[in-house]
């Protein structure tokens, strides 16, 4: 029987000659912040690093997904074994490309987004597929707060999920809040193209904006500085 591997998995960054901390700064400042390409290239410039804006646009989609998908694999670990873990489902209209499509999001009780799922229809049939990918990866919750579409009763039934159903006015306004982050990036980046960069997209911001939303809001400054430097210290040591 042959042994198991102990070696490291190689770095993503090995056969570029940036350096990972550039990398990476380039990939937080447009996933992060309502920035264009061409405005990442600027404010980098002006700090001496001199990029072109499609070598902005190849790195974020190279490392983007990889920093997202570790970001998340660390959320969800940690939220799994949560007994009281509350969902809100809401989806909103987002145009790409002259169509209007989907957007169907997962959020919980604490305001981060679980799931981002693109559909052309906002049928049961795409509320089903939308509601097991979500289960599938993060668990079942307590409850499930979703508007009055019957789309979401409908796929609740065939899952077996009704007695979790939870409706009321006001109820969703953790989902309706999320979508705010997606309306201010589809301004900045002169609207969507195509479904499959909307997904990628809306899939890699969510675990950013995850990461670095220490609801300030709710705590002193001391406390929210610190906060602020673990996710920092964090976010810098991602395949370090």
């Amino acid at each position: 029987m042959p042994r198991k591997s102990r070696a490291l998995p190689p770095s993503p960054f090995r056969r570029f000659n940036s350096s990972p901390e550039v990398i990476r700064l380039v990939v937080l400042m447009y996933v992060r912040f309502p920035l264009s390409l061409r405005n990442v290239e600027d404010l980098l410039f002006e700090r001496g690093i001199d990029i072109c804006h499609e070598t902005v646009r190849f790195w974020w989609n190279r490392f983007g997904p990889l920093f997202a998908a570790d970001i998340r694999r660390q959320r969800v670990s940690r939220m799994r074994g949560y007994r009281h873990w509350k969902w809100h489902l809401d989806e909103m209209y987002v145009k790409v490309n002259g169509e209007m499509v989907y957007l169907w999001r997962a959020v919980d009780h604490e305001g981060e987004v679980l799931e981002s799922y693109i559909t052309k229809t906002r049928d049961k049939a795409a509320a089903l597929r939308f509601m097991k990918k979500t289960l599938k990866r993060h668990g079942s919750p307590e409850a499930i707060t979703t508007d009055g579409l019957g789309s979401y009763k409908a796929a609740m039934k065939l899952l077996g999920n009704t007695n979790k159903q939870e409706l009321g006015r006001w109820a969703n306004n953790r989902a309706e809040c999320s979508h705010l982050p997606v309306r201010r990036r589809e301004r900045a980046m002169l609207r969507f193209r195509r479904m499959k960069t909307l997904q990628k997209f809306t899939a890699v911001h969510a675990s950013f904006t995850n990461h670095f939303n220490q609801e300030r809001h709710l705590v002193d400054r001391q406390t929210y500085k610190q906060r602020r430097s673990a996710a920092l210290a964090e976010w810098q040591n991602l395949f370090a």
